[in-house]
């Protein structure tokens, strides 16, 4: 049962000394919908100097934790750190023990909150998106390690994401398809090589309040931590708002494309959302929860299968005969190739931009192409359509270095 606006009031009277309550009206969801039960019973209030305030009770054990480890979030962006964002962030104002758990008050944040398809549908909101979540990205991350919040390595993140897909699999309801898919995206590791950052960890429509087209402050920072970047843009990704992509542009273009393979690994968390919701549906045993994520899983079968246009590997460039790539040798400067015992081509010979705009994919956010020594053998390899024995490439050295010689 929803509590009463009154009931409310005196909890935040009683968290707040000296609070003089002179407006009350319910807010988030009850609010929204009457009778309706969310994680919380929360409501507005106004005291006597105009000051607009937000009291907040937990509902169950999960909202309870979550409104615990916001605080800790809170108080860990000090003044310092608020000051490094381009939005508000909520101010703890103060707590009350009731029963098992506590009343929490926040300053009131004011802005319009818009589901996720309207806010990527608008370039300017979405390009202030990006620039936002590049400016907690851009935060120090030694004060999450002392405020005792979680920290992650590339490889733990990556752990992590294969253990998630290996639970998926177990229940027997994921795909053949998205199970190859993303065992060989967590397989590849040019996709892992990133430097881990600050990231809010649970960005949603929910968490992002706008005014005037631009963010005016970010909601629930339960999962404040150094991790992965690619978790904060995953529900851009997402959305069907003709603008997504611009957030993403913009975020790249403020971080300087140090990430170049950032938009997979967003995409590749996009889609494990559905296994998410599919392990959430088997953990409690909810087969309605279970047959809904089947049926969004069938789907994004079928979405892989229709379109190529956002693969998590490296896609495949075009396969040249000898005359094509000696054409390409014969066109970039260099000396005569010095060939290791393994018969490796050497990448740090080659710019990657001459051979095409194959690998314009990875770096679909905007954020540049990357430098030849960003490109490993193998994707060399791909380029020249050889496999493990190279015999390809050795023929094509051999010929190279016999033209040079005649020259």
């Amino acid at each position: 049962m929803v509590r009463s606006p009154l009931t409310l009031a005196a909890l935040a009277t009683a968290a707040v000394p000296d609070l003089d309550v002179v407006q009350v009206r319910l807010h988030g969801s009850a609010a929204r919908s009457p009778g309706a039960v969310g994680a919380f019973d929360s409501a507005l209030l106004i005291d006597r100097d105009n000051r607009a305030l937000i009291i907040r009770v937990p509902l169950s054990q999960a909202a309870e934790t979550e409104q615990s480890a916001d605080l800790v979030a809170l108080r860990a962006l000090t003044v310092g750190n608020r000051s490094r964002l381009p939005f508000d962030v909520p101010q703890f104002v103060g707590q009350a023990p009731l029963g098992g758990t506590r009343a929490v008050v926040y300053e009131f944040l004011s802005g319009d909150s818009f589901d996720v398809d309207a806010l990527t549908g608008h370039a300017g909101v979405s390009g202030s998106i990006g620039r936002a979540i590049a400016a907690v990205h851009g935060l120090p991350t030694a004060f999450v390690g002392t405020a005792g919040l979680p920290q992650q390595s590339a490889q733990e993140c990556r752990t992590g994401t294969i253990a998630l897909i290996d639970r998926a699999a177990a229940t027997g309801y994921l795909p053949a398809a998205l199970l190859r898919r993303w065992e060989q995206a967590t397989d590849d590791d040019t996709l892992w090589q990133f430097a881990p950052c600050v990231v809010h960890g649970s960005l949603s429509a929910d968490s992002v309040l706008i005014t005037d087209d631009s963010v005016s402050a970010v909601l629930g920072w339960s999962a404040l931590s150094v991790g992965d970047p690619a978790r904060d843009l995953h529900w851009l990704l997402a959305s069907r708002g003709a603008a997504g992509e611009t957030a993403v542009a913009s975020y790249a273009s403020a971080r300087q494309g140090n990430d170049p393979r950032i938009t997979q690994r967003a995409m590749l968390y996009a889609e494990l959302e559905l296994a998410r919701w599919l392990l959430h549906g088997t953990d409690t045993r909810n087969q309605g929860i279970v047959d809904d994520a089947v049926g969004m899983l069938d789907g994004l079968v079928d979405t892989v299968h229709r379109s190529a246009s956002h693969p998590l590997s490296p896609p495949t460039g075009p396969i040249l005969d000898v005359a094509g790539v000696e054409s390409m040798l014969a066109a970039t400067p260099r000396g005569i190739p010095r060939r290791d015992t393994g018969g490796a081509m050497h990448t740090d010979a080659y710019n990657l931009s001459e051979f095409g705009g194959e690998f314009d994919d990875d770096d679909a956010t905007g954020s540049g192409s990357g430098s030849s020594d960003d490109v490993s053998t193998g994707a060399i390899d791909t380029v020249f359509g050889v496999g493990a024995g190279d015999t390809a490439v050795d023929r094509t050295d051999d010929q190279a270095r016999t033209r040079s010689s005649s020259e």
